[in-house]
């Protein structure tokens, strides 16, 4: 697919995962999220990580849209799903410090 595909997210490929869920009747509980959608694979940029997996740290949540369930995988996808780790685009150092950086 490509990266202009509508099922990626954030960096996340969720594929039939994104319209299934848009497609479902809401308010739905995490327990019927999962037993329904479960098996989906989520893609991360190193990997997959099926829909159950990253939502079984939820809890009793109910989720009354598509959105906040896809809001929910963003914050819960695991470290993989991290492109570079304590990557910042805003510089080195701290200000008024003399570096050789160059942007």
């Amino acid at each position: 697919m490509s990266d202009t595909d509508d099922s990626r997210e954030m960096g996340l490929e969720l594929g039939d995962l994104k319209d299934d869920l848009r497609d479902a009747d809401y308010p739905m509980d995490a327990e019927e999220l999962m037993d329904r959608f479960g098996d989906h694979e989520i893609g991360l940029p190193d990997g997959e990580e099926s829909f159950e997996e990253v939502m079984v740290t939820g809890g009793d949540e109910t989720f009354e849209s598509a959105d906040e369930v896809e809001q929910a995988i963003l914050n819960r996808v695991s470290a993989d799903a991290v492109g570079r780790e304590g990557y910042s685009d805003r510089g080195a150092g701290n200000e008024g410090e003399n570096t050789d950086e160059s942007f």
